[in-house]
């Protein structure tokens, strides 16, 4: 059966994510509730740092503001319309400045799929 969800940015809910006094937030849109396979939402950095290893593959897409994402010692500083490809495994650090980014990631599942691979 064909779905279409629409997702109106007037009814958007943003939470806090990352650690720290100054996080990121996110509106998750696309979960495995929607989905089986991919994930999707939207996030803003706004002078902060969050630190993480991806544990799927991820798209994004800068939408607003100026969006850094740091791996190693590269640093790649996008602006709105530029789209960054990140593979599984990869160490990483989202950052910006008032920097709004659209992200989709695969597999959908990927939390629960590390869960079991942790009790393995």
């Amino acid at each position: 059966m064909s779905q279409v969800v629409h997702f109106q940015k007037s009814a958007r809910v943003f939470e806090p994510y990352g650690d720290g006094p100054k996080q990121a937030s996110i509106s998750r849109l696309v979960g495995p509730e929607l989905s089986s396979t991919m994930g999707a939402g939207i996030a803003r950095f706004d002078n902060c740092s969050v630190a993480w290893t991806v544990l799927y593959d991820e798209l994004i897409v800068t939408l607003e503001g100026r969006f850094r994402l740091r791996v190693g010692e590269q640093v790649f500083e996008t602006v709105p319309g530029d789209v960054l490809w990140v593979s599984k495994g990869t160490a990483l650090a989202y950052e910006g400045e008032g920097a709004t980014v659209f992200y989709a990631l695969h597999p959908v599942d990927w939390s629960t799929r590390e869960i079991k691979s942790e009790r393995m």
